[in-house]
């Protein structure tokens, strides 16, 4: 079956002609061979090229296992009937592969020869561009070495040889790794006296084409150094994107690009204080609210009972928590609080001195509320669950209050 695939020798051919050799039907979706073509399937860490047949939209590219043939998938429910078809594959997609895959060469080697760090594996999908490097770490230093040979080498736009060789003349050239190969020959992607790799992928005629490189990112990742970066038009929307954020600070802080920096640093410093004075703030506030909560409980026998239901604009859960555990820091005393709103929470808790089982208490509240669970301990339990109105919460308190007066002798 001819299936030749032009793209190997031919990256720039986006309009074409072919003939069906093979109709292929799997999972409800049709898929064509064609005698020729210049679609590229998803291999080698590339994604597959899109496009149309026909008008007819492809929606996948893909090799078939079993004899290496290139299945060009249709968009459901579609089907050509015509053995002669007109190809056009999308080439803003295509280009777009072809600056980032040629762009990952020329930064592989030139992490090799900065820091004799390998490159073990690549991705490319329609967001990012990552490889992963044979170490764990590198100096930010040698990371911007890297990255500015490898803009040297696009700058210096040199051109881009595609050839095919046998195994054993492989042996005899500097290739960065030998890949095992299905028919003995392997394709070669050179970048003049810089780089030479075997690959199958697409890649520009000329360095210049990739435009620029840009590094956003590195993170460890599984023992290995994973790189970040994007080439070309992506670069220059990176830039464009993070460009327009920095100036909209500036201008939103009314100071200067120069200065920016130390003036986000400073609010920075600025609301770090402000956080912590509210804070104090707030722990002063809530200790005489515990001053008022335990005037105005209800006493029975020695124990100080204090049954309070808020809405959650004055309190978060945290904070009720936070007047709970003061509360329950004076001597006999039980809290049965509860927070109404866009959410109900009830937080009861005693000291240790005081008598009931605030787990029990907890039940017999979360029968009043319904869609409301939560579970604890003798001396503190916590609930909650959607929205309920004030007065509903209230009853749940009132009712756990009234079990726990009946307890005390």
């Amino acid at each position: 079956m001819n299936n030749v695939r032009r793209y190997y020798f031919d990256a720039y051919t986006v309009r074409f002609n072919a003939k069906i050799v093979d109709r292929v039907e799997q999972n409800g979706r049709i898929a064509l061979i064609l005698d020729q073509t210049y679609f590229y399937p998803t291999s080698g860490g590339q994604p597959h090229d899109l496009g149309k047949l026909n008008d007819t939209p492809i929606i996948d590219v893909s090799i078939r296992e079993s004899d290496g043939a290139v299945l060009h998938w249709l968009s459901q429910d579609s089907e050509i009937w015509f053995d002669d078809v007109k190809a056009e594959i999308d080439w803003t997609r295509r280009f777009d592969h072809m600056q980032q895959h040629t762009g990952q060469h020329i930064l592989s080697q030139a992490f090799i020869q900065v820091a004799k760090a390998e490159t073990v594996s690549f991705h490319l999908s329609g967001n990012s561009v990552t490889i992963d490097l044979d170490v764990e770490t590198l100096q930010p230093s040698a990371i911007q070495r890297a990255e500015f040979l490898a803009n040297q080498i696009i700058w210096q736009n040199r051109a881009v040889h595609i050839r095919e060789v046998t195994l054993e003349q492989a042996k005899k050239l500097p290739i960065r790794k030998i890949p095992p190969s299905q028919d003995g020959k392997l394709r070669l992607i050179e970048i003049e006296k810089f780089d030479l790799t075997a690959c199958g992928g697409t890649h520009v005629a000329a360095t210049g084409a990739v435009g620029m490189i840009k590094i956003t990112k590195t993170e460890r990742h599984r023992g290995k150094l994973r790189v970040e970066f994007c080439c070309g038009q992506r670069a220059l929307l990176d830039y464009r994107g993070k460009n327009q954020v920095v100036i909209d600070l500036a201008t939103n802080l009314t100071t200067s690009l120069s200065e920016l920096v130390n003036n986000v640093e400073k609010l920075q410093t600025e609301n770090k204080d402000n956080r912590r004075k509210l804070k104090a703030q707030q722990e002063m506030l809530m200790t005489f609210q515990v001053e008022s909560l335990l005037k105005q409980g209800t006493k029975k026998k020695k124990t100080t009972i204090i049954s309070q239901v808020f809405h959650d604009d004055e309190f978060d859960t945290k904070q009720l928590r936070t007047l709970a555990n003061l509360i329950t820091q004076h001597n006999n005393v039980v809290a049965l609080l509860a927070l109404s709103g866009s959410k109900t929470n009830l937080m009861f808790s005693r000291s240790e001195d005081a008598p009931g089982e605030m787990s029990e208490l907890l039940k017999t509240a979360l029968q009043i509320l319904e869609s409301a669970s939560g579970g604890g301990t003798a001396v503190t339990a916590q609930g909650g669950g959607p929205p309920t109105d004030k007065e509903r919460v209230e009853q749940a308190v009132a009712r756990a209050e009234k079990q726990l007066i009946g307890q005390i002798h």
